[in-house]
């Protein structure tokens, strides 16, 4: 199974168009931040101290989510391909069971992505405290990484689920396609949740998406929201965060309840469809 996990991982990173259409999704909320919304947002920012290392923080949490989102679904794009092509078949020959052969396109798609949220997170890091002169709690950089694991781990879970319905390559590109532009919505990072219509943020809060980049905000953004916002009153500090997305609730269920609750979910419906898969593959052994 170590084998087949470096077999995938090598195939994903031997490929520059791989991985930068995988990114495509996290480029495009960063190049759009950066051109147009930061400079919209900033508007209605203006007399908050510190305001720019506000949105920049506030940009890095959703950008982050949907890196996880993208990475994890372009790296599973190999499986579809050994679906098509019969290989999983003749994987399953080489005496791998069929549950350690999904496995291991689970364990490759959760190392792609941690690994690219890394270099995501010091790509916009790096070119924030450049730019804006940003300051940064070296404190958070434990807990960021354990939120980009448990990120990484949900969303390959949801793309297995998502490609366990996927029978050709070519569709790979068409959903990858659709799900790097909507998950820039999804994870609130086109515009804060607070600013769309209420129909639409029920719709975001169907999915974990708004409740990761919740979870990297909280955690980046703390300190600089108390330094900034700290001469008004908690109401008002409390509403700003829901405006943002940095803090959300459902129900009596907060963000980390939610996000469990999905994960578990998602296991379930994937092992229901993966009993279904597995009969058709090694119908054709």
């Amino acid at each position: 199974m170590r084998s087949l996990v470096s077999r995938n991982l090598r195939l994903f990173f031997s490929s520059k168009s791989s991985i930068f259409f995988s990114l495509l999704g996290a480029l495009i909320s960063f190049v759009l931040y950066i051109l147009f919304l930061r400079q919209q947002i900033t508007q209605s920012w203006s007399q908050i101290s510190n305001y720019k290392q506000l949105l920049d923080l506030w940009l890095m949490g959703g950008t982050l989510t949907v890196t996880a989102i993208t990475t994890t679904g372009s790296s599973l794009g190999v499986l579809v391909r050994d679906r098509e092509s019969n290989r999983l078949a003749d994987l399953i020959l080489t005496g791998l069971s069929y549950e350690q052969i999904n496995f291991a396109y689970l364990i490759s798609a959760w190392i792609i992505g941690i690994i690219m949220q890394v270099v995501m997170f010091v790509v916009m890091l790096t070119y924030f405290i450049f730019q804006d002169g940003i300051s940064f709690d070296t404190s958070t950089l434990l807990p960021i990484l354990v939120v980009m694991l448990f990120s990484s781990l949900l969303w390959s879970v949801f793309n297995m689920f998502l490609y366990s319905f996927v029978k050709k390559v070519d569709t790979v590109g068409k959903i990858n396609t659709i799900i790097g532009t909507a998950s820039g919505f999804f994870a609130g990072v086109y515009m804060p949740i607070g600013a769309v219509p209420t129909f639409a943020q029920s719709l975001m809060k169907l999915t974990p998406a708004p409740y990761n980049a919740a979870l990297f905000r909280q955690i980046m953004m703390n300190q600089q929201i108390s330094d900034s916002l700290n001469k008004l009153p908690n109401s008002a500090i409390t509403s700003f965060k829901k405006s943002l997305g940095i803090t959300i609730s459902s129900g009596s269920l907060n963000t980390l309840d939610v996000m469990f609750i999905s994960f578990g979910i998602l296991i379930i419906l994937s092992l229901v469809l993966y009993r279904y898969n597995k009969r058709v593959v090694v119908n054709k052994i």
